[in-house]
């Protein structure tokens, strides 16, 4: 008797619960996942952590140069001037708290990696829920959301008074609503992600060098041999190279000829009708050997919309 095979290992239902379908703007379906809420809190609390890190060592700095500043304009005898020094350097101090509190999200969500570094050591990250490209839009317009989530009761409690119970009672109603917020929908989205239409996913971990080899191995023989120009390799990026070798991967003939037509319009080519599969092979071997040898020369292009 022939031994029975044996049973496959479930995925977590937690895991299957955070399994979503990113469609990409030129038809590809990608397997995300959506970052835990946990995940998302403790990248927030890394960031709020590094942000007071760099607030406090600005001050100390810019209490160091005032005080020089400030010894340097008696000893000369210019106490105008040096007053006149203190006033700039408190207003250097408000840019730069200002900037701390406000650009370093911007600066490091609209980066090519999409992630600050709490993100990125949670290993989560913000995209699109389109599929498209990450824009300034959408990430100004859910790093406004969150100071009114986080900041807006707080000056509403000083003109009120700080032994004003009811403006406690309405600053703890207004952050339990937006604290809660992503509890009560299934993607975990903050109202910021909401309105600037992003979610936070799950980063994959791969690199490029060691990706996308499952599709070279399983690719085969194309029955035309197709060799693409520089500019029509240069039409895309790592992003669409790791979309193209999931759909060869996963090998649906709807897939590949939906994709096959996108990037065919794309680079104007119309000669691999009926080998679809052997066109989008040789496209994805050579661009991949292009994006790889750009990288040994220190160039990386990541998606279509950067350049190089």
């Amino acid at each position: 008797m022939s031994a029975a095979p044996a049973p496959r290992r479930a995925r977590p239902r937690a895991s299957r619960n955070k399994q979503r379908i990113l469609v990409t703007p030129e038809g590809i379906s990608l397997p995300v996942t959506v970052a835990g809420r946990g995940a998302r809190l403790g990248a927030l609390i890394l960031d709020l952590i590094f942000i007071l890190v760099l607030m406090i060592g600005s001050t100390l700095a810019l209490a160091q140069i005032a005080g020089g500043a400030g010894q340097f304009m008696r000893e000369a005898q210019g106490k105008g001037a040096a007053a006149q020094a203190l006033q700039f350097l408190m207003i250097v101090w408000i840019v730069i708290m200002f900037l701390f509190r406000n650009a370093y999200f911007l600066y490091f969500e609209l980066g090519p990696r999409g992630a600050t570094p709490g993100k990125r050591l949670t290993g989560i990250r913000i995209a699109a829920r389109d599929g498209g490209r990450l824009t300034a839009e959408m990430v100004i317009a859910r790093n406004l959301l969150r100071d009114i989530e986080l900041f807006l009761p707080l000056p509403l409690i000083l003109m009120a008074g700080a032994d004003s119970g009811m403006a406690w009672l309405a600053a703890a109603g207004w952050f339990a609503i937006f604290l809660l917020f992503p509890l009560f929908n299934r993607d975990g989205l903050r109202a910021g992600d909401i309105i600037a239409g992003s979610w936070v996913l799950e980063r994959p971990r791969q690199k490029l060098q060691a990706a996308m080899t499952v599709a070279s191995a399983q690719a085969t023989v194309p029955a035309r041999t197709y060799r693409f120009e520089e500019a029509e390799l240069a039409v895309y990026g790592e992003f669409e190279l790791q979309s193209l070798e999931r759909v060869l991967r996963e090998n649906r003939g709807d897939a590949i000829e939906a994709v096959y037509h996108t990037i065919a319009a794309k680079i104007g080519r119309n000669d691999g009708w009926g080998d679809e599969r052997g066109f989008l092979s040789e496209y994805y071997t050579q661009l991949r050997a292009r994006l790889e040898a750009g990288m040994r020369m220190g160039k990386r292009k990541a998606d279509k919309h950067a350049g190089g």
